[in-house]
């Protein structure tokens, strides 16, 4: 049941009525039953000074492309209501003339554009107003029996507004509303949600967590467990086997909701997700649209529910539903933009955004795993809005036509022709051995800051995590994730492929890059060296590419990789004859994989650095004791030697090997496999030949 985070210690430090509106605001949005993630909107009527010291009555309003939860005070757009309320007396009004006139209302041009229902908070005479979508609200106002039910709850304390997309036309109707009832405390927007008033924000607050409760306390009155969603058709899977399962599909199904422009996957098995794919009405159900317009903007008007009997057995068979049933998702959705299309318009991605398996759960797509989490978040909402609704009667919906209205709004898509243009990685995912390293590391936040989401892979798997924290404190959540792997186990690499799977749907982008090096004079050369660096540098190397080259056949979307050998990959190096061996197998195992992954859009290039020294354990070794003895020098004298060798005295660094890999792995390579890229400075031995 929803509760009261109001804090009245917390409220009393507060200075000013824009910051108790954000504290309110934040605190609504922090319960998603209370409010969808970047749905409802707040406001509180004010006095400010405007900028010649006259006081003028202001409105603050949430400003558009905000979240309740997080929003601060400059998400706020602040506006004249002397230059507002004549709009009252209009019988209609455009939404975008009504968008161009609210910009002529703002205090502050830097405020950002007011909320498509600013109008709503308006024209309502109260000071503080809140539009929320809780769950409890949304089941009963998408019952179709909810009016009816709502006398029962409410009496005639309640204002029912039928469905009407939202912009000046239902603002009008809430307030007519409103003021032909004197005993009005709440509105209920059919297939939509609720709106609540005060005259503080505590009392503003507190109505709007009143009204919840009581309309949750009326469906768990009549709500049976035993038979939700129909009961029970399907058990869920055991969590190990659900995930085993998840992680097996999802490339196919990445593949198959990636055309135009790749997308990233994420899982959920929650309790409330298995429940209703395992119901009994649930294929059904799922089917009848969108609960809620702010739902679909992220879900699409249904999900994909996938008719298959769950079995940890049948794999392959649940392989083919899922490709044959995103193919004919596909179709129904291109013959419904061909039904509802306005002209002008232009087709989304036609493939799902939330599919559902029995005794499996839930995976979703966006175009990053943010995104993808907004999907699966709305969706947890519609499947409580449908518990509670066919708990009180039948679950109803938007009809086609007014879903296609949302979904393409004039409104919703300028608001994503101000989104920033993509950049070279957004969308992809990279696997990089040795993330815990220099190289690896760096490679790591040069491909985020691009817009990539990467695993770092690592035996060292502390190293590996501070990475990732690093990376996801400034670049967000699950940007970047840690596993622990050793390359030459078989069993940790199929294992941390399946585990990428699971965390983004696939892979796009490998760095092959993990490494050791050691140094003898060849006749001091021991076997178990020998085998230590062939098991590493080889068998390591071609189990990575072998299991990303399988999974990347398994999307057929494409694939890169970027193989990280050495000069001595070209260079017989003096007393490194186990290391320079396999750096020279390295290479042309590379050059074997491009020869076979050409047709299946997998490119494969290499990159021979030398002398990275900065960041990296294996030149914090005895590696670096043995290549001085080598040399006949002192370990600390060692980056001045190496730079001192190159054609261009320069050293190193991992940053140059990182760009060097993005180079390799982006759009500007696209026509270049089985190449050998040298970074290191100007060897003249080891040119290559």
């Amino acid at each position: 049941m929803v509760q009261s985070l109001w804090d009245n210690a917390k409220a009393s430090q507060l200075e000013g009525g824009l910051n108790e509106l954000v504290y309110r605001s934040n605190i609504i949005g922090a319960d998603r039953r209370v409010c969808n993630y970047g749905g409802g909107n707040t406001s509180s009527k004010t006095v400010v000074k405007d900028f010649r010291g006259r006081d003028v009555e202001v409105m603050y309003v949430k400003g558009s492309g905000s979240d309740l939860a997080t929003m601060k005070a400059g998400n706020f757009t602040g506006l004249r209501m002397d230059d507002i309320r004549p709009l009252f007396e209009r019988s209609e009004m455009p939404d975008e003339e009504m968008v161009a006139y609210l910009v002529n209302c703002m205090i502050d041009s830097k405020h950002p554009r007011a909320s498509i229902e600013t109008l709503l908070h308006a024209f309502l005479p109260f000071k503080h107003v809140d539009h929320t979508h809780p769950d409890s609200i949304i089941s009963l106002c998408c019952a179709d029996n909810g009016k009816a039910l709502a006398k029962e709850i409410f009496g005639d304390r309640f204002v029912w507004v039928p469905y009407v997309r939202p912009g000046f036309n239902l603002s009008k109707m809430i307030a007519e509303g409103v003021l032909a009832n004197p005993n009005a405390e709440l509105v209920l927007m059919e297939k939509h949600g609720l709106v609540t008033w005060g005259e503080t924000s505590e009392e503003c607050y507190a109505q709007t967590i009143k009204i919840i409760s009581e309309a949750e306390a009326f469906i768990e009155a009549r709500f049976d467990e035993a038979s939700l969603f129909g009961g029970v058709k399907h058990e869920a899977l055991a969590a190990d086997v659900r995930r085993s399962v998840a992680a097996r599909v999802m490339p196919t199904i990445r593949g198959a909701v990636s055309d135009a422009k790749k997308m990233i996957l994420t899982f959920d098995d929650e309790a409330d997700v298995l429940a209703f794919v395992s119901g009994q009405n649930s294929p059904q159900l799922s089917q009848v649209g969108a609960a809620c317009p702010d739902h679909l903007v992220h879900t699409k008007v249904v999900p994909l529910f996938i008719d298959w009997t769950p079995s940890a057995d049948d794999i392959e068979g649940l392989k083919e539903k899922l490709t044959a049933g995103i193919a004919a998702y596909k179709e129904q959705y291109k013959a419904y933009f061909e039904r509802n299309k306005n002209e002008g318009d232009v087709m989304f991605e036609a493939a799902p955004r939330v599919i559902l398996i029995p005794g499996i759960g839930m995976i979703n797509s966006g175009k990053s795993w943010a995104m993808a989490q907004v999907s699966g978040a709305l969706y947890h909402r519609a499947i409580a809005v449908m518990r509670g609704a066919t708990a009180l009667g039948d679950f109803v919906s938007l009809s086609e036509n007014e879903s296609y209205n949302v979904e393409y709004w004039p409104l919703e898509l300028y608001k994503l022709s101000l989104a920033p243009a993509e950049a070279e990685f957004s969308r992809k995912v990279a696997f990089i051995t040795g993330g815990a390293g220099g190289i690896g590391s760096e490679t790591a936040r040069r491909l985020v800051s691009e817009g990539a989401h990467v695993v770092l892979a690592d035996l060292n798997l502390e190293g590996a995590q501070k990475v990732a924290a690093e990376i996801n404190e400034k670049y967000g959540d699950n940007r970047a994730t840690a596993v622990k792997m050793d390359v030459t186990s078989e069993e940790q690499v199929v294992a941390a492929y399946a585990e990428t799977a699971l965390a983004y749907g696939g892979v796009d982008i490998i760095v092959n890059n993990a490494g050791l090096a050691t140094s003898s004079p060849f006749d001091e050369t021991s076997l178990k060296e020998w085998n230590l660096n062939m098991n590493v540098l080889g068998t390591g190397y071609f189990l990575v590419a072998r299991e990303a080259f399988k999974l990347m056949k398994q999307q057929s979307i494409g694939g890169n990789m970027v193989f990280i050998g050495s000069k001595n990959s070209v260079y017989a190096g003096k007393n490194a004859s186990a290391y320079s061996a396999a750096k020279a197998l390295e290479a042309h195992l590379a050059r074997c994989i491009a020869a076979e992954g050409g047709e299946f859009g997998i490119r494969v290039n290499t990159i021979l650095p030398d002398a990275i020294l900065q960041g990296s354990a294996i030149w914090n070794g005895s590696w670096r004791n043995e290549r001085a003895a080598a040399y006949g020098i002192e370990p600390d004298q060692l980056e001045e030697y190496y730079r001192k060798r190159t054609t261009l005295l320069v050293n190193i660094y991992p940053r140059d090997i990182a760009e060097g890999i993005a180079f390799f792995a982006s759009s500007k390579a696209d026509k270049t496999t089985g190449c050998m890229l040298t970074i290191d400075g100007g060897v003249p031995a080891a040119f290559t030949r």
